[in-house]
């Protein structure tokens, strides 16, 4: 079934909307907490929240291509799941460390929402991201789209954790004189 008639599914309230959606992206969106997560339990539980989170947007909400609504709503909530399976009290944290490392390289949410549509931000990192060499972009990628720990980076490449930092930091450096130079208020 194509999507326009999954997403009319969801707009009429069909319960049928969520076994279409289920057999055509399922799989895809299990991945896409699975990469985060890193866990087949919490995934799949992420997968489920996803439904029911599509099932409330739509409506208001009608995108015209289902499967990057759908991911982006299942990484958000993979991520609120992480932040709070890896809280500082519960001794991880990983989440967070990557999210401040990245602060100092983006506009505060103030100078966001006066300055940039958040379209024009995903814009901009798009288009610096496309400006780095594959081996940065893949690493600044892991670190900050999957949250992924410097190790496990260093890992998947076969850098040693020293390498994977100085590229994060230099990927961070870059990025911040990337906005700054396109007059974006840091």
């Amino acid at each position: 079934m194509d999507d326009c008639r999954i997403v009319t599914l969801f707009w009429e309230r069909n319960s049928d909307a969520i076994s279409e959606a289920k057999s055509k992206y399922g799989k895809s969106v299990r991945s896409v907490a699975f990469d985060i997560l890193r866990s087949f339990e919490d995934a799949e539980e992420c997968e489920n929240d996803t439904y029911l989170a599509v099932w409330n947007a739509i409506p208001p909400s009608r995108p015209n291509k289902l499967y990057p609504f759908m991911r982006r709503i299942t990484r958000n909530l993979a991520v609120k799941r992480l932040e709070y399976l890896t809280a500082e009290k519960r001794g991880g944290g990983e989440t967070s460390v990557a999210i401040d490392e990245l602060e100092e390289c983006l506009p505060d949410a103030f100078g966001i929402e006066r300055e940039l549509e958040a379209n024009e931000l995903a814009s901009m990192i798009n288009s610096f991201l496309l400006t780095l060499r594959a081996s940065e972009r893949n690493v600044f990628v892991q670190r900050y789209w999957y949250c992924r720990t410097v190790s496990e980076i260093a890992e998947c490449y076969g850098y040693g954790e020293s390498k994977v930092k100085m590229l994060l930091k230099r990927t961070r450096d870059k990025m911040k004189k990337y906005f700054s130079e396109g007059g974006v208020m840091l």
